[in-house]
């Protein structure tokens, strides 16, 4: 028995080659069948450490079997995996299902996406596709429970297939998502300012705050990742292209004790991300921040302009300017983990 179970990907992997292969082999030889670790926890991302073996983490594994063999294989594994491994239960709680059973998730490839995506299955794995309201109702945190974690064996290929097309949104989805960010962020830029120069630094740094979640929003947008709920938004983003001198500008912006400092890492913070628009070949302006009038503030310059009129799809073209997608609109978490709340939000 291994005194550490080690990283939560490398124990799924373990368990898959040593204990759930070798049983379907011997019981349901000749299944085809995708093996990895998906769905939630920090071990999907990579993030997981010791304190995350406090809850929901342990022996898990998605197991993705075709054509209707999901219900028995589940019966199969609940039947003959072993009461332990490795020091470990294989039967355990979760907080979203408080019975003890065993914690390898077993459903098809398109069922399973569906169920955390919020997307319909035919639509995932069909010729049709998704359609907008599917793209602007989807969030960064769901996208990554499918595509994020490590697949240990595809044998039908469905998976490889489905990840596939939840890479990324559609260039002009990508576009008129961006250009939500950069509205964002012009509304209440010169706030930061404005609201300093009243003498209410505590109201500056909340707003500046915002402006630091949207730029972290914003910077996964740009390098085309999709941006982890918020625990782990600013960890995400120190590890993309460039991500230390983003961080940098914002732990200024953060730890910043008056306006004039606030106000000026942040549009440190906007030229940094304004640059790697123009790097990925997208519209840009330098500088991407300008005067406030007559005021000593400063704004954003009108870059959500310069990516809508890129836009070539009629259907993304007519979509309200700065409004985004669910994740966008709203930050509330009992929202965004609600599929059909999150529709409500983006109009479907």
């Amino acid at each position: 028995m291994d005194d550490e179970p080690g990283s939560g990907i490398e124990l799924s992997r373990a368990y898959w080659e040593q204990v759930v292969r070798p049983l379907l082999a011997q019981h349901r030889p000749g299944l085809e069948v995708a093996a990895a670790r998906l769905g939630s926890g920090s071990d999907v991302l990579g993030y997981d450490d010791a304190q995350s073996r406090d809850h929901d983490w342990g022996l898990r594994l998605t197991l993705l079997v075709e054509d209707g063999h999901a219900p028995a294989v589940d019966a199969l594994l609940e039947r003959e995996l072993p009461e332990h491994w490795r020091g470990l239960p294989t039967r355990f709680e979760t907080t979203w299902e408080p019975v003890i059973r065993q914690r390898v998730e077993v459903a098809s490839a398109a069922d399973f996406a569906s169920s955390r995506v919020g997307i319909d299955a035919d639509l995932l794995v069909g010729p049709a596709g998704l359609g907008l309201e599917d793209w602007l109702s989807l969030t960064g945190q769901a996208a990554l429970e499918v595509t994020s974690g490590p697949v240990f064996h595809d044998g039908p290929g469905v998976l490889s297939t489905l990840r596939e097309r939840l890479t990324w949104y559609p260039r002009d989805v990508w576009l008129y998502v961006l250009a939500a960010d950069w509205h964002r962020l012009g509304q209440e830029f010169p706030d930061v300012g404005r609201a300093g120069l009243r003498g209410d630094e505590d109201g500056s740094a909340v707003i500046a705050a915002r402006h630091v979640r949207t730029m972290l929003h914003l910077a996964h947008l740009l390098h085309r990742r999709w941006p982890p709920y918020g625990k782990w938004l600013a960890h995400s983003a120190a590890m993309l292209p460039g991500g230390g001198a983003l961080r940098s500008a914002l732990h200024e912006v953060l730890r910043a004790r008056d306006w004039r400092a606030r106000q000026t890492a942040l549009a440190d913070a906007a030229e940094l991300l304004a640059a790697v628009q123009g790097a990925r070949g997208l519209p840009t302006l330098d500088p991407a921040t300008e005067g406030f009038f007559e005021r000593p503030h400063l704004g954003v310059r009108d870059l959500s302009t310069l990516l809508l009129e890129q836009v070539e799809d009629p259907q993304v073209r007519a979509l309200p300017a700065g409004v985004g997608t669910a994740e966008q609109i709203s930050d509330n978490v009992t929202v965004l983990v609600d599929s059909r709340a999150r529709r409500r939000l983006v109009g479907g």
